[in-house]
């Protein structure tokens, strides 16, 4: 009966991650087709971020504004290196 049990318990964790996984692959997909720009990984964090209660709608607001900073520091860098060119 023990050994029973243990197996049940088993095959519900497998199944917990497979239906999991499976999620993650909807959600991922989802993500590509709204074009949102998110890696596995990112997404993975933003996914575990609103199971510990984070609000998604300020998570979404951090994304955007970490885009537009880093938009600007690439443009910034851009623009150092032009100057640098144009004044050899």
């Amino acid at each position: 009966c023990k050994r029973r049990g243990e197996q049940r318990g088993k095959m519900a964790a497998h199944d917990v991650a497979k239906d999991s996984a499976e999620s993650f692959e909807v959600l991922f997909e989802m993500s590509n087709l709204l074009n949102t720009g998110l890696d596995r990984a990112t997404l993975s964090i933003l996914i575990e971020l609103c199971e510990l209660g984070v609000n998604p709608e300020a998570l979404a607001a951090v994304v955007k504004e970490l885009r537009r900073e880093a938009a600007a520091l690439r443009e910034a860098a851009r623009e150092e290196e032009v100057s640098k060119l144009l004044s050899k």
